[in-house]
């Protein structure tokens, strides 16, 4: 019994059209989001929000996997060496750009080579809290308080290489505190000890920082960004206060591993870019001192560049790479 015979050339057209053809009916199956940190921080929050709509979008349930460890390292190296079909995307924060230039033991992976930068979600400024005890009643007051006796001041972070992190050391960097930053495995316990006046201050997105100054736990000083906000109208900017530099923001964004095919990508961004032009999203961001963006394509690599090159200055005008 003989077959038709069929030339190598055509063999070779039907499977290259396998995976356009895949993308162009994308999803067909559910998508994991991973978030690199535990459950119930700023970027998880916002993760679930995000898949939750998208799922709505898709019809196909995109599922949040918290993947902790390595500030965010773990999941994204994960991400990276998934297929480059959608079906794992990353959602994640400045410190994906932050790792490679602070860790000691870097990451074994580049994101700008390893990852399909997808969009910007939202960003946001942070405040610069105090314990509400603390007899400052303004940036000018802490810096010259601080300054006259830096043995009874320090600062908490939250997380290592985080943008409040970065903020901290430009700040003390700019205005020539000689005092120490204790380092916590999380946002949470430092606000505990910086309510309690174990420690003397903080810069923290308002997503954690604002509900605890609303309740007079905490004061805040400033705020970081080129404008005040309207969740804390009556705290000004650290530019007004004269520290401009100081202006580390939170921003979130989507990334998949590299090489996602082009009908994907274009998928991924549009339903980005819906998400954030919903009224219920612009409100939800809203309240969380957050500003949805949906910036995709070469604005969001050009975003990212920016974010990488200032990071790469305070690491090295403070010193605060690991050693």
């Amino acid at each position: 019994m003989s077959f038709p015979r069929v030339s190598w050339f055509a063999s070779f057209l039907v499977l290259a059209a396998v995976p356009a053809v895949a993308a162009d009916g994308y999803p067909s199956r559910p998508v994991r989001l991973i978030v690199p940190f535990a459950a119930g921080g700023a970027v998880d929050a916002i993760a679930r929000t995000l898949a939750l709509r998208l799922s709505e979008q898709f019809s196909q349930k995109v599922v949040v996997e918290n993947r902790a460890g390595a500030s965010g390292n773990i999941g994204a190296e994960a991400v990276v060496r998934s297929p480059a079909d959608g079906y794992t995307l990353l959602f994640t924060a400045s410190t994906l750009v932050v790792n490679p230039l602070i860790m000691k033991d870097k990451p074994p992976f580049d994101p700008a080579r390893d990852l399909t930068h997808l969009a910007l979600v939202a960003s946001g400024p942070l405040l610069f809290v105090t314990p509400a005890s603390a007899p400052a009643g303004s940036v000018q007051d802490f810096v010259a308080q601080a300054q006259a006796a830096p043995d009874r001041f320090n600062f908490a972070v939250g997380g290592f290489g985080a943008a409040g992190h970065l903020d901290v050391e430009s700040f003390k960097h700019r205005a020539g505190l000689a005092v120490p930053t204790v380092l916590y495995k999380g946002t949470g316990p430092a606000l505990v000890d910086l309510m309690g006046g174990q420690v003397s201050g903080m810069i923290d997105p308002l997503l954690t920082s604002l509900p605890p100054v609303k309740a007079g736990k905490l004061k805040a000083l400033a705020i970081t960004g080129n404008k005040r906000s309207t969740l804390a109208p009556d705290v000004p900017t650290f530019a007004e206060a004269g520290y401009p530099e100081v202006n580390f923001s939170t921003w979130y964004g989507l990334w998949g591993p590299a090489g996602l095919p082009a009908p994907v990508v274009d998928k991924l961004e549009a339903a980005v870019k819906r998400f954030v032009a919903e009224p219920d999203t612009r409100a939800w961001f809203e309240r969380q001192g957050l500003e949805p963006s949906g910036v995709s394509g070469a604005r969001f690599r050009a975003f990212i560049d920016q974010e990488t090159a200032k990071s790469r200055e305070i690491v090295k005008l403070a010193n605060i790479a690991e050693q």
